[in-house]
């Protein structure tokens, strides 16, 4: 059985946590930032936790993590 390859975007946007599960970023921080509040970037600037419904395919995406 040959070497699965990581998919090459999904290395640069997840990672995981000590316990296993994948971390993201959030959306709606790059651009049009005046509009929005402080409260609203400063809590966009956290990472998030993925949910269940798509753990599973950014597992097949990233087999050796």
């Amino acid at each position: 059985m040959p070497k699965l390859k990581t998919h090459s975007s999904s290395k640069k946007r997840f990672s995981f946590t000590g316990s296993g599960r994948i971390k993201r970023a959030k959306a709606y921080r790059r651009h049009i930032l005046t509009k929005k509040t402080m409260k609203t970037k400063r809590q966009l600037r956290k990472a998030a936790i993925v949910t269940s419904a798509n753990e599973d395919a950014i597992r097949l995406l990233m087999p050796y993590k």
